[in-house]
């Protein structure tokens, strides 16, 4: 072998050395953004979800017992804020539907004293049904998003306590179907 190939054959190693590097960096940084955002997401999500429980659950637990309630509002606004931020097109949509939704709920309930002016169970379940549905559309945006093993639910759990023929506990005694 001449020297001239032997330094073509060299140079080429480098090349192919170098850019087998780069592309590896180059994958396992976009993987890296992929799961750290993936993780921002689910953190995001949770807390939207665990926001809009507590205050469906204490707005419910207040007025049926007819005790005072404070709700952190703020706390709700920056879960939907942050759940919108690193939410995909779709899913942020669908956390926009759930705000609107829970706003009926929250024009409803929210607006009474619960000590003074409590709403019945009735008022609040169907305060709450337009919340529940957009909650279910907002799941499944969201299992939609994290992938397609995850099938869609057809009802909702948990953020309302009502008696939903469309959510988990039977209407007539309460219990899981």
């Amino acid at each position: 072998m001449d020297a001239a190939a032997v330094i073509s054959t060299t140079f080429g190693g480098a090349v192919s050395a170098t850019l087998g590097v780069l592309v590896g960096g180059m994958v396992t940084r976009r993987v890296q953004e992929r799961h750290w955002l993936r993780d921002k997401q689910l953190r995001a999500y949770e807390e939207l979800l665990s926001q809009y429980s507590r205050f469906m659950m204490a707005l419910r637990r207040a007025h049926l017992a007819g005790t005072p309630v404070d709700v952190d509002w703020g706390a709700w606004s920056v879960s939907l804020t942050s759940a919108s931020l690193v939410a995909p097109l779709s899913v942020a949509r669908a956390i926009d539907g759930f705000g609107k939704a829970v706003g009926i709920f929250l024009d409803t309930v929210s607006t009474r004293d619960p000590v003074s002016n409590p709403v019945d169970e009735e008022t609040l379940t169907e305060a709450s049904r337009p919340a529940a549905a957009a909650q279910l559309i907002l799941l499944n945006a969201i299992r939609r998003s994290m992938g397609r093993s995850l099938e869609e639910l057809p009802f909702y759990l948990g953020g309302t306590l009502g008696r939903h023929p469309e959510g988990t506990g039977s209407p007539a005694t309460g219990e899981p179907r």
